[in-house]
């Protein structure tokens, strides 16, 4: 099983809005791509009107990945509203390999 977590920060006011959004547009796409077994989105409020704002999700492997982010899976995938929410911009995404746990929520 691998992890995927994109990271980036957004104006703690924008949290609701934003979740919304990547829920209908990245979380939508994980889930009509084989291989996804399921996602969170994660925020940490940093305290001067910013929160860092990360979504894991986990695939059944990196070509399952490829399938939603293209041949090269390190690149951050975005989408066409994302600059109104984010403050930074990462390039790129971590994967991880899990190798102990229970299951990833559904």
């Amino acid at each position: 099983m691998i992890l995927r977590k994109w990271t980036a920060s957004i104006r703690t006011l924008d949290v609701e809005a934003y979740t919304r959004y990547v829920e209908t547009t990245g979380a939508g796409d994980y889930r009509t791509t084989a291989g996804y077994l399921g996602h969170q989105i994660v925020v940490r409020t940093i305290g001067d009107g910013t929160s860092e704002f990360s979504t894991l999700s986990w695939w059944s492997s990196m070509e399952d990945i490829k399938a939603f982010a293209g041949e090269n899976p390190e690149i951050a995938r975005y989408y066409p509203e994302d600059d109104k929410y984010l403050l930074t911009r990462p390039e790129t995404v971590e994967h991880y390999h899990v190798v102990s746990g229970a299951h990833p929520p559904g």
